[in-house]
């Protein structure tokens, strides 16, 4: 595990954080602005004035927001220039540039790179450095929707490949729930929930998860194809998702929107709703004036749905009861 601890005052912010994390994998920080997510990075790379070890003698690469190449070398130049301050050489070069897709932009120069070419670039040189631990602060805040797109097979590569851990950090718990196995949560500077992120991602008493964040991860795997959908194995009952994915023995990680679970006492027999399975409510919590959150679970694994207090009293929905839950809408990693 790798221990954090870390405490700093900044006039009207404190920044209080004790907490251990994996040291395999990608750990996910995840908190609304301002929380302190970048303000713990820096605490970690050295950039702020704790004391302990300075910058250079802290073996840590780091990924901001916007890449920070140097305009003067090729892509080449920048990627050997982290692989030469390196204490030692436990990253295969060749291995790396296959990973991210680069090895057709060694000649170019930053400037004619877009913004998810570089980011890769900047990922390439951080891990080139041999590093402990990589920190990655939003790599994709920059990015519009198709470059996110365009980047994101490469961080799943990254997660499915790297053996140096990450700290990844965004507001985007899409890119969360997508890439990290283990999530820290922070508000207003401390830590309001730690643990991996199926767990973390599934309950109901945390207010940042509340909201539009609200949703829940589960593994299944494909099976079958029919009209352009593919039919979803996880463990007790289907799931349809459209589009096609391959057949595999490997399940993979699906992410649910509460906003896109509904829940019935009865299994409606005339819906354009594919997706209905059998649940049990483990748990239900108002989080504002107007609506609720409820835990369920189907099989061995939990879903989320955001409704309303009014149909919680309506239904009479308490702990224990056997419904069943629509699902609107899945997200693939893939």
């Amino acid at each position: 595990m790798i221990h954090l601890r870390h405490k700093l005052t900044k006039k009207d912010f404190v920044l209080d954080v004790d907490v251990q994390v994996p040291d395999i994998g990608i750990t996910g920080v995840f908190g609304e602005s301002g929380s302190g997510k970048t303000t713990l990075l820096r605490c970690i790379a050295g950039l702020e004035q704790q004391g302990g070890l300075p910058v250079h003698k802290r073996n840590i690469g780091y990924v901001f927001q916007k890449p920070g190449l140097f305009p003067h070398l090729t892509v080449r130049g920048n990627i050997d220039y982290g692989a030469r301050r390196a204490a030692t050489s436990r990253v295969d070069s060749a291995s790396v540039v296959d990973m991210l897709g680069i090895g057709g932009l060694l000649d170019r120069k930053p400037d004619s790179l877009s913004g998810g070419e570089a980011q890769r670039v900047a990922i390439a040189a951080a891990l080139l450095r041999s590093p402990d631990l990589v920190l990655m602060d939003e790599p994709l805040a920059s990015l519009d929707r198709k470059r996110k797109d365009e980047l994101l097979p490469y961080f799943d590569r990254l997660h499915d490949e790297l053996s140096v851990p990450v700290i990844y950090v965004s507001h985007d718990i899409e890119e969360i729930s997508r890439l990290c196995d283990h999530l820290v949560l922070l508000d207003d500077g401390k830590v309001v929930a730690s643990g991996g992120l199926l767990d973390v991602v599934s309950r109901v008493d945390v207010p940042v998860l509340s909201g539009r964040n609200a949703g829940a991860v589960l593994w299944a795997t494909p099976v079958d194809h029919e009209d352009g959908l593919t039919k979803f194995d996880f463990g007790d009952g289907d799931i349809w998702v459209a589009g096609k994915f391959e057949a595999s023995k490997s399940p993979l990680r699906l992410r649910i929107a509460a906003n896109d679970v509904s829940i019935t006492r009865d299994r409606p027999t005339s819906t354009t709703i594919l997706n209905i399975l059998r649940a049990t409510i483990e748990e239900v919590r108002s989080v504002d004036t107007a609506t609720a959150l409820v835990r369920l679970g189907a099989g061995n694994q939990n879903l989320l749905a955001r409704v309303t207090n009014r149909s919680v009293r309506r239904l009479g929905l308490k702990a224990g009861d056997r419904v069943f839950a629509q699902v609107k809408s899945v997200t693939v990693r893939h």
